[in-house]
């Protein structure tokens, strides 16, 4: 059939197990073969320099000697005649979702490595760095950057049960933004104790627990 990648490599291929990492429900997949998938796609699909690569569609997300992230990739060959649409474009909304989740398993310097390279695509003077467009300007797939935070610090607030978790990937100590329903601040770890700052509002926190990322072995 018309439409699909076979073989391929594709960006968003586990991203039921992003979404599950990133709303606290835990591995719902292997994370070695997880994390085994991703290695992948950073492998095959992030490119420093897109000069060779052809794409046929909207090449103006990313293109010339600039880095990106394919939406997928055949390294195995038997690409199809006609594979899903957009296979060969950079999307920021796939390279940030796939950075995110690189991060939450441990995989900090690739995840840099995507961000960097879409960062450097929105510099102020190619593109607007406020504008990530896709299909239109402005398009929301963009703020799965926002999952970057999470990726990297672990840091997550569940308002039932009042329970700040924190599992970072970065080590030492740091800072990061923490914003919940009823009030936002800063977060993170000094001296190996985890801290909250709050700037406005209130986090009615009742318990901390603080994890070291498992490791997958892969």
């Amino acid at each position: 059939p018309k439409y699909q990648y076979g073989t391929g490599c594709i960006s968003d291929g586990v991203i039921g197990g992003y979404m599950a990492v990133m709303c606290g429900l835990g591995d719902i997949l292997d994370p070695v073969k997880v994390t085994s998938h991703l290695k992948s796609i950073y492998k095959y699909n992030f490119r420093r320099d897109l000069t060779a690569h052809a794409n046929p569609q909207r090449p103006a997300y990313a293109l010339r000697d600039e880095g990106g992230l394919l939406l997928c990739s055949w390294p195995r060959g038997s690409m199809p005649t006609l594979p899903f649409p957009y296979s060969n474009e950079v999307w920021t909304g796939i390279e940030y979702q796939v950075a995110s989740h690189m991060a939450a398993m441990g995989l900090v310097r690739e995840c840099a490595d995507i961000v960097e390279a879409a960062r450097s695509r929105y510099d102020g003077k190619k593109r607007n760095p406020y504008n990530e467009f896709e299909c239109g300007h402005w398009y929301a797939r963009a703020m799965a950057s926002y999952a970057l935070i999470g990726g990297l610090t672990g840091i997550r607030y569940d308002a039932v049960e009042k329970t700040l978790y924190v599992s970072p990937s970065v080590g030492g100590d740091f800072r990061s933004f923490l914003c919940t329903e009823s009030g936002y601040g800063t977060a993170g770890i000094k001296d190996g104790e985890v801290f909250v700052e709050v700037a406005e509002g209130n986090i009615d926190i009742e318990k901390i627990v603080k994890t070291e990322k498992a490791k997958t072995g892969v």
